[in-house]
């Protein structure tokens, strides 16, 4: 988990955009860190703490003056790894600039030494007066860090300038990358490939696979919280785009080698987590094929190697992966780090329950050029990622 042993106070100040902060908390929670929720007297009029005690397991603080909890805006301000404000309201960020402290999350914000991460939640014309934007170039140059805000609905009907509140996952990820960045991938380009690729029979019929994409998107997401520039090249998908990271999106195999040669010119790190088809029709036909009674013979011919084929530059990390279906995996694993010179293999077991296509978990073999082969148990398809690069870095540095 991401978050595991992190502490995080999440302030939030009174406007409609708090629904978002329970979602938040719960993410924060479930990606393994301990949530301080503090409330503003104006936010606790929308979501009530009891909401918040439910999803975070954790008592909340409301006011200065709460019985047995003298001071603790103090300690909230000074233990967290991080404290992240959303919704940043005009009202709580005026006051933060002014260097107020009329209520617990002001008087928290003024202690606070450590990284603050704001995400702004206001009516458009609010977020665009002048005296907003002077307060938010205040609070940054005094080393706090935005995330948003976003064009979207607000409250009062639709709009099509910022000022609502980024989503949940959006600010997760602005978080992770504030704790979780590290010196040997900051400013890294890394290219990362994810998916199927899809060949056409005819216009509506298709030869593909099973690929969810769920592996290369978590290594993307991982790449970008360690603080690399982050280009994901995807065949056909719908998980939603990490936040943060650049999509190139491609259809076919010759698509994807055509995009994967282009973007690793300049490239670090390449991961080439995706599935692409191995062979395609040799004849597609330019309009759909009539069904007809008795069988269908239709003759294939293999697509691009795409890894096999990439000029890649000097010091470029590359990573391979292997899917197999039992016998001596690692055996053809290590022909395939040899015969298409890699440095990294991962090799996993496509019938393996729990791992392979289609689900949210994983269990992998790491296998070096040098170094015995990384055994890894069935986990989270993140935590897989976090392992993979684990290994990267140690090739970076």
């Amino acid at each position: 988990m991401p978050f595991a042993g992190r502490h995080v106070v999440l302030g939030v100040s009174g406007g409609i955009a708090c629904y978002k902060s329970c979602t938040l908390a719960r993410r924060l929670t479930e990606a393994g860190a301990a949530v301080d929720v503090v409330l503003t007297a104006a936010a606790a009029e929308f979501v009530r703490p009891v909401t918040f005690e439910a999803l975070t397991g954790r008592p909340v603080l409301t006011s200065l003056w709460e019985r047995d909890r003298a001071l603790a805006h103090i300690g909230l301000a000074r233990e967290p790894d991080l404290v992240i404000v959303a919704p940043a309201t005009a009202n709580v960020l005026a006051r933060a600039a002014m260097g107020l402290a009329d209520d617990v999350l002001t008087a928290l914000l003024l202690a606070r030494t450590g990284p603050v991460l704001a995400a702004p939640a206001m009516n458009d014309a609010m977020y665009a007066h002048p005296a907003t934007r002077a307060n938010l170039k205040g609070l940054v140059a005094r080393g706090w860090h935005l995330v948003g805000p976003d064009t979207g609905p607000l409250a009062e009907g639709p709009s099509d300038r910022p000022g609502r509140m980024s989503e949940p996952e959006a600010i997760l990820a602005a978080a992770e990358r504030l704790l979780l960045q590290r010196a040997p991938w900051q400013g890294k380009n890394v290219v990362v490939t994810a998916g199927p690729t899809r060949e056409h029979l005819d216009p509506v019929r298709v030869v593909t696979n099973p690929s969810s994409g769920r592996m290369g998107y978590a290594l993307a997401e991982a790449a970008y919280a360690r603080g690399a520039d982050v280009v994901l090249v995807s065949g056909p998908s719908d998980l939603p785009l990490p936040f943060g990271v650049t999509a190139h999106r491609v259809e076919t195999t010759a698509e994807m080698q055509r995009a994967a040669q282009a973007l690793v010119k300049r490239a670090a790190v390449l991961i080439m987590a995706a599935a692409p088809a191995d062979y395609r029709p040799a004849q597609p036909g330019a309009t759909k094929r009539p069904r007809a009674k008795g069988a269908l013979t239709v003759e294939l011919e293999a697509t691009p190697d795409i890894l096999g084929s990439l000029t890649r530059p000097a010091g470029c990390v590359v990573v391979g992966f292997a899917l197999e279906t039992g016998g001596d995996g690692v055996a053809r694993a290590r022909k395939k780090l040899q015969d298409k010179v890699l440095d990294f293999v991962v090799l996993n077991d496509a019938l393996e329950p729990g791992a392979g296509f289609e689900v949210s978990t994983n269990r992998v073999t790491i296998i070096g050029k040098d170094d015995e082969p990384i055994e890894l148990p069935l986990l989270p398809k993140r935590d897989v990622a976090e392992r993979i690069l684990d290994a990267v870095e140690r090739a970076l540095t």
